[in-house]
């Protein structure tokens, strides 16, 4: 069931994705070489405690989860696609890193990710970044009212396979509200004009996942969650929370400096 948002619901969601957002920056700013992941992971954490806000993915466990999340960030790093387990690894000149927070507001969630490169980074991880996000633009402005999941999908993956990329077999965004994942799903591949009709109050997660080699498998890592492509390839993330507007997507979780 899609439960679309009012304005003050969305205004809300605006509020928790811009903690969301200071969570990210302030990650991002401090992923210098030799920091490790679990330190990534106490910046967010701070974010969240001035803010009074919560973390919905700390003690999460969805049905394929051996364990509850241990964490508020994640931090997939080169070969990883997604929901990668802060460590006590540090990061090394050139690492390929994806960071993926949500937080819970006033009882609203914001949910967003971002991939950068530690340092100098090959020409080959640059341009899977920026189409990480290339793809993620699509998909948004593709997020408007009378269009449908499909038209979002297929805007997604039309960036992603027209570079050469892989996209993750069965990982796509999803609906957002006062629960991190809600109806409706929204894949990064699919047919124009299919799905669920797009209406004004739909909140979304968009969230293209690319694959430098081209290929779509994975595998889950011994610890259970994190995502890892099969060739060991690299990989990138991007994610926004946005919501469907009469004036076009309203972009919740946009990141400022902290």
């Amino acid at each position: 069931m899609v439960e679309l948002k009012t304005d003050t619901s969305i205004d809300a969601m605006y509020a928790a994705g811009q903690v969301v957002g200071r969570a990210l920056t302030a990650a991002r700013e401090a992923a210098h070489v030799g920091v490790s992941l679990l330190e990534l992971d106490e910046v967010a954490r701070g974010v969240l405690r001035d803010a009074g806000a919560d973390s919905p993915f700390l003690g999460y466990r969805p049905a394929f989860a051996p364990t509850p999340f241990p964490a508020v960030l994640c931090t997939s790093v080169n070969d990883a696609i997604v929901h990668g387990v802060p460590t006590p690894y540090r990061l090394r000149e050139g690492d390929l890193v994806s960071l993926d927070f949500g937080a819970e507001l006033d009882g609203w969630v914001g949910d967003s990710a971002l991939s950068f490169v530690v340092g100098r980074g090959s020409p080959e991880d640059l341009r899977l970044v920026e189409t990480a996000e290339r793809a993620l633009a699509a998909g948004i402005e593709a997020a408007v009212v009378g269009n449908r999941i499909g038209d979002i999908a297929h805007a997604i993956g039309t960036v992603c396979r027209e570079a050469g990329y892989g996209i993750p077999d069965g990982f796509g965004g999803h609906g957002i509200g006062r629960r991190m994942h809600e109806d409706p799903g929204v894949p990064n591949e699919g047919r124009p004009g299919r799905g669920m009709k797009l209406r004004r109050g739909m909140a979304l997660a968009i969230e293209p996942m690319l694959i430098a080699s081209g290929r779509d498998d994975w595998h889950t890592a011994p610890d259970g969650w994190t995502l890892k492509t099969n060739d060991a390839s690299r990989a990138a993330h991007a994610e926004h929370t946005i919501a469907i507007t009469d004036a076009g997507p309203r972009i919740l979780t946009a990141r400022q400096a902290v």
